[in-house]
């Protein structure tokens, strides 16, 4: 075990590090999933309670699989069992959700650049045709053609390395992704529409929809289902539960200051999540109005579409914009979903990284595939537990995200907290003398409060609560 330590990959600091961290955290859940979830919410209330969820809970999860990462220098698969010999199934259950992440986020990814294609080539007013959507997502070769090629750029990425590979592009994306969500928002806040019926609306007061908080008909049962979409929201956003955090800390040095990147990586991805409201909110409210916001996920391919035809000649420019950058969030997180399995394989495998990268890439292929075919030959529609109507994508999704998820989530916090103690944690985080600020809240969040946020976000996915 030993000797994988000392040829293991490493970012080459810890700018690098936090980069890639954040790039795999600022993925499409921040850029459609939030801000539908903060109009539908409330807006300022969802946003109140989503930064509080931020500062703790969502800060004890991940300075955990961090600290564990680098603890260990192992992969999930590896690093649950090197942690304690009886606990190193947790490792598999984390191994699996990326493997079933993989093909389905990458199908998506596909979709995205049938997007950015149609916009470069001029053809966006297509997009706007009812009926556009379904009918890509249901022909048989376009989306497995352009699932192919999102796949391919992973793939090209995760095999490079880490320092040559993952943190090289991510220093280059992510200050590009933040300048084109900034610069998109700023335009969304300075837009004027005067619809059918003659009503004037814009982009401020669309903003003042998404900031304010909204407490009309609030009961405890509606604060609590806000409260589980905020927690739901922040779980997947940060990347947590799916083995990449625990990956990517095992490739972080040992002077690196964990809490201090932690804190970055928070304060990124939270950063990132409200400017995509800021982005979109305001749009679709000046020109949809506050029904607009309703379309939920079919939001990026149906509505902005329409609202990006509506803006006229300028329209195209920030739908060239919009696209590219959530192609490039959506890369970075694939990146990292990727890499999570191939370190997997590495670690416990022995597996070189190019041929650990080659067979993930094929399982992935033959996944994405049978995922893109669930629209046409592998049609079926499934109830779900949570109430919600499924198809291939759609039940990968809920038994990674829904399930999976919160049993490793819950586990690791029975875990740290309670079998191996936190200040297992504590001592790898505070290494070389660092000040670990919140470490009081941090034993009370690891211990209690998170595994039973977790346990109720778990029964409401299976349709137990709420």
């Amino acid at each position: 075990m030993e000797g994988n330590h000392h040829k293991r990959s490493s970012f080459s600091g810890s700018i690098g590090f936090v980069l890639a961290a954040a790039g795999s955290a600022v993925g499409l859940g921040n850029i459609w999933r939030f801000p539908y979830l903060a109009a539908k919410d409330g807006g300022g209330l969802f946003l109140c309670i989503y930064i509080i969820l931020a500062l703790t809970f969502g800060f004890a999860l991940l300075t955990t699989e961090i600290a564990i990462g680098r603890k260990t220098a192992q992969s999930p698969l590896t690093a649950y069992r090197q942690l304690h010999p009886k606990w190193g199934w947790i490792g598999i259950l984390a191994c699996l959700v990326p493997i079933l992440i993989l093909p389905y986020y990458s199908v998506i990814g596909g979709w995205i650049l049938k997007y950015l294609a149609a916009f470069l080539t001029g053809g966006a007013a297509d997009t706007v045709a009812d009926g556009y959507f379904g009918g890509f997502i249901t022909a048989q070769w376009s989306p497995i053609f352009w699932f192919v090629i999102f796949l391919a750029a992973t793939t090209l990425v995760v095999y490079m390395g880490v320092d040559k590979g993952i943190e090289r592009l991510s220093t280059i994306l992510m200050p590009i992704l933040l300048i084109l969500i900034i610069g998109i928002a700023i335009f969304s806040l300075s837009l004027r529409h005067t619809d059918d019926a003659g009503v004037t609306r814009t982009g401020l007061e669309g903003l003042a929809v998404y900031v304010i908080p909204n407490f009309e008909g609030m009961t405890f049962k509606k604060f609590l289902t806000i409260l589980m979409d905020a927690m739901g929201q922040l779980f997947y956003s940060i990347s947590v539960a799916m083995g990449i955090m625990i990956t990517y800390g095992s490739y972080v040095k040992k002077e690196t200051n964990l809490a201090k990147s932690a804190n970055q990586i928070e304060i990124f991805d939270t950063l990132v999540a409200f400017l995509a409201g800021l982005m979109i909110i305001p749009a679709v409210y000046t020109f949809m109005g506050a029904e607009g916001m309703s379309a939920g996920p079919s939001l990026m391919f149906v509505s902005l579409p329409k609202i990006f035809d509506a803006m006229g000649g300028i329209g195209s420019v920030i739908g060239i914009a919009f696209f590219v950058m959530v192609a490039f969030a959506a890369l970075t997180s694939s990146i990292s979903i990727m890499e999570a399995v191939v370190s997997c394989a590495m670690d416990r495998f022995h597996f070189k990284r190019k041929a650990a990268t080659l067979a993930v890439a094929l399982l992935a292929l033959v996944l994405g595939v049978v995922v893109c075919l669930g629209y046409n030959r592998f049609y079926f529609e499934l109830t779900l537990p949570n109430g919600s109507v499924g198809q291939v994508l759609d039940v990968m999704d809920y038994v990674s995200n829904y399930v999976l998820m919160p049993v490793v989530a819950i586990s690791t916090c029975i875990l740290v907290g309670w079998v191996i103690k936190p200040k297992t944690i504590i001592e790898e985080i505070t290494l070389g003398g660092h000040h670990f600020g919140r470490e009081k809240l941090y034993v009370v969040m690891v211990k209690v409060v998170t595994p039973v946020l977790l346990a109720l976000l778990l029964l409401q996915s299976l349709g137990l609560f709420l």
